[in-house]
């Protein structure tokens, strides 16, 4: 199905039109720039910059029927001072879903595992998923030192989801800081309040990590203008040691990115890569063409982020 068949559907109006209120609603004046969609650089905001940022992140297409899931963030940075920055956002979903899980049953993503549709359900639904905080911490400057490194902490507090998300940022420029690459290491520990055994009568809290390698590259090739790639590894474990693996996707694709004197925007493609193998907790029939599409895993994503500075 079109993108535009897909936006006449009421949950993706919906979606949209929280996004557009986030856009209209924020702020601008100038401070660090968001070069890479899903990598972090460990460029921050200066003591007292604020910034508002709103991302939209589209995820497209499973194993047949279709799937289509839209994660939106409003987020409110501010730098505490010039190595520490801290933020604030809210985080919500909208999906849609029909015979697009393995062996064409209807399934949730992963936000919203706790809906049990029928396998031939056409699923739709909308959620708020939960309030986050955020602190970076940079121990050493690209621009000052060999290499950027920063320290990244996240959690996640929402009505069914708990996260801890822990990461490593590492940055290295080059050509007089016009080639930026950046690496990232995240290990994240989640909760979900979920049914025991498909009985609606029991539930409890069921957990899973994912740890994460991801890679970035971008080139300034004119005044307030870069592009390059994003390679992400995403791994997810039914443990929280690296053991009882579930799935290993790969995701590659190009990013561009706007950094004007109040506003920047970014936005990145990725397609997954046919490199994915089977684990111990893999679930049956999630791999095809040697693609994942467990329900946290899809075929295609855009991501879009736009901030202002003030």
């Amino acid at each position: 199905m079109s993108l535009a068949s897909a936006y006449r559907s009421r949950g993706l109006r919906a979606f949209f039109a929280l996004v557009v209120l986030g856009l209209i609603c924020a702020p601008g004046a100038r401070a660090e720039e968001s070069q890479f969609g899903y990598v972090y650089t460990t460029d921050l905001l200066p003591k007292g910059a604020k910034e508002v940022e709103q991302w939209a992140t589209w995820r497209r297409q499973k194993t047949g029927g279709y799937f289509d899931q839209l994660d939106g963030r409003t987020e409110f940075e501010y730098g505490l001072t010039d190595k520490l920055q801290v933020a604030f956002y809210a985080n919500y979903v909208w999906a849609r879903a029909y015979h697009n899980g393995p062996f064409g049953e209807t399934t949730p993503p992963e936000p919203l595992s706790y809906d049990r549709p029928g396998p031939d359900d056409r699923y739709n639904a909308r959620r708020f998923v939960g309030f986050s905080g955020e602190a970076i911490y940079r121990l050493l400057s690209p621009y000052t030192d060999p290499i950027g490194v920063a320290v990244y902490i996240e959690p996640t507090v929402g009505p069914a989801f708990r996260e801890l998300e822990a990461k490593l940022i590492l940055q290295k420029n080059f050509m007089d800081d016009r080639l930026v690459t950046a690496f990232n290491f995240t290990y994240a520990p989640e909760w979900r309040y979920d049914i025991v055994d498909g009985d609606p009568t029991r539930k409890k809290w069921g957990y899973e990590t994912d740890v994460n390698a991801n890679f970035a590259a971008s080139y300034r090739f004119a005044p307030n203008w870069s592009a390059g790639f994003e390679l992400l590894n995403e791994h997810e474990y039914n443990s929280y040691t690296f053991s009882k693996e579930s799935n290993n996707g790969f995701f590659f694709g190009p990013v561009i990115h706007y950094g004007g004197k109040k506003l920047f925007i970014t936005a990145t493609f990725l397609e997954q890569l046919p490199w994915a193998s089977e684990h111990s907790d893999t679930v049956a029939g999630a791999i095809v063409d040697r693609r994942i599409y467990d329900n946290d895993f899809e075929k295609y994503r855009v991501r879009i982020k736009a901030g202002w500075y003030f």
